[in-house]
């Protein structure tokens, strides 16, 4: 848990004021910023698919965890010579005549957006292993650690947020008063000393033996077998199937019939994977538009003393910090007294119940980005973006909060469900899986910002203007609550005929 709070820290050291580093030295524009910022996401969420092959196949989660903690070492390293070295740092554009004229180079461009895709790679490989890895360290057939198990889910994600919000608020810090050189830097120092602490465990972990068979040719096999099934429904008359379900099982094909059961299990969770993606595209904007947001407001504390625009994101973290043992410790115990069902309420209505949040966390960020619109135009601010609206950063408070209860239910109940509802030998994909709807997502809320912006621009101002006094971001949050409502009806159409893999535990 400590490489993997570390990880986290590091990530979102980069992640969290990754678009202020893009609209500034590298001198993009705010609708081109997000739409990179959201595609690098989008890769570092999908790229654990093919980390959680490679460990179900021939790595195993523990040497894939490894090797993706030298990958982060390696790309922070480059990350940091990208923002240090005078040949491949962006040029100093704040004292230009023409500061719309200062660039960067191509290679500067290209050097920099390889180290950063290849943080996105060591996620690939991390992501899936680390949470997999932990849950493995419980037996899944002991009823007292499955339900410590469940739990487990619970305190990691507490403990992601943790080094989040100390990421989010320090090194957003260093990077906006400090340098970019050092807030590059640290991270990679952390990924450093934490490696060297993972590998010194290595005696004490519970380590499973990989499958011979690859995850590859088991899925192939289990669609293969799942096809086979139904064309001969299809062909054979009704009575013939009558007659071959009731034959004795000593002669049914008994993996045959496991591998379309799993089959049908993986398609199972499609419908669930498909109607989470908008969740997605919402929390996506936490990194983004949220912090553009922030950096237009009175974010003083005192006279010498600014919040940086990143560091609010800490306040979404801290809900999270603050809620995980409200849930786990009051929520859980009482809602068990009415569902007799261990882990209080289903993984599914912990889903659906985030997604509400969520929802609602859009309705409170177009009502505040009106409010902040019209505090500008009543201050004569509109075509001043450089100068700060006079209201205070508070404003934003709500909406963070809300994105961050709603990670509590959905998020963690996501990674539970996909790691318990694929097949065993599957699990890391099925964490992969999981990411995967971030992933989606971000590269969703990349194609929405681009479109849109695209048909904005021809009408007048762009809902994502540079000028953010003349942008619209309240119209983009309205969407998003629109579209989020769309989807919790969807989901609960389909939460509701789901049959789980196993039987949910009762008291």
């Amino acid at each position: 848990m400590g490489l993997e709070i570390a990880e986290r820290f590091a990530y979102y050291g980069v992640a969290s004021n990754l678009i202020t580093y893009l609209t500034g030295p590298m001198g993009e524009t705010n609708a081109a910023a997000a739409a990179a910022a959201n595609a690098w996401s989008g890769a570092a969420s999908m790229l654990p698919l093919l980390g959680a092959l490679l460990a179900d196949s021939c790595l195993g989660r523990y040497r894939t965890i490894a090797l993706a903690a030298l990958l982060y070492v390696l790309g922070y390293g480059m990350l940091t010579l990208s923002s240090t070295v005078p040949s491949i740092r962006p040029p100093d554009c704040t004292n230009s005549a023409n500061p719309s004229a200062c660039h960067p180079s191509p290679f500067q461009v290209a050097f920099f957006y390889f180290s950063l895709y290849l943080l996105a790679f060591a996620q690939g490989g991390d992501k899936p292993c680390g949470l997999a890895f932990g849950a493995d360290q419980f037996d899944q057939n002991d009823p007292k650690e499955c339900v410590s198990r469940s739990s487990f889910f619970n305190w990691w994600y507490f403990a992601m947020s943790m080094g989040i919000t100390i990421a989010v608020i320090v090194l957003s810090y260093v990077q906006d008063n400090v340098g970019w050189g050092l807030g590059f830097g640290v991270p990679g120092i952390i990924m450093f000393l934490a490696l060297v602490i993972f590998l010194l465990g290595t005696k004490t972990y519970r380590c499973y033996i990989v499958e011979k068979e690859s995850p590859f040719a088991r899925i192939g096999k289990m669609f293969l077998s799942l096809a086979r099934s139904w064309k001969a429904s299809l062909l054979r008359p009704r009575e013939d199937i009558e007659r071959q379900q009731t034959k004795s099982s000593t002669s049914e094909d008994e993996c045959e019939q496991k591998r379309i059961d799993e089959a049908k299990g993986v398609l199972r969770l499609f419908p669930i994977w498909a109607t989470s993606l908008v969740y997605a595209v919402v929390f996506a904007q936490l990194t983004t538009f949220f912090t553009k947001q922030g950096r237009t407001l009175d974010r003083a504390i005192t006279s010498s003393l600014q919040v940086p625009p990143a560091a609010l994101q800490s306040f979404g973290t801290l809900s999270i910090i603050a809620f995980v043992p409200l849930y786990d410790r009051i929520l859980v115990p009482s809602a068990r007294k009415f569902s007799k069902v261990h882990s209080g309420i289903t993984m599914l209505q912990r889903i659906g119940a985030g997604m509400v949040v969520s929802l609602l966390s859009m309705v409170v960020a177009a009502l505040v980005e009106t409010k902040r619109l019209n505090t500008a135009r009543d201050s004569g601010l509109i075509d001043e973006p450089n100068a700060t609206v006079p209201m205070s950063f508070w404003w934003l408070v709500p909406q963070y909060v809300l994105i961050g209860i709603a990670d509590v239910f959905t998020i963690i109940g996501l990674q539970e469900f996909f790691y318990d509802q694929v097949p065993d030998g599957l699990r890391s994909l099925g964490l992969a899986l999981c990411l995967s709807i971030l992933g989606v997502g971000n590269f969703i809320s990349s194609f929405l910002i681009s479109a849109i912006d695209k048909m904005t621009r021809k009408n007048g101002d762009s809902w994502f203007s540079n000028n953010l006094n003349r942008a619209h971001l309240d119209y983009f949050y309205w969407l998003l609550a629109v579209l989020s409502a769309l989807e919790l009806c969807l989901f609960l159409y389909y939460a509701r005929s789901y049959n789980y893999k196993k039987k949910i535990a009762v008291l």
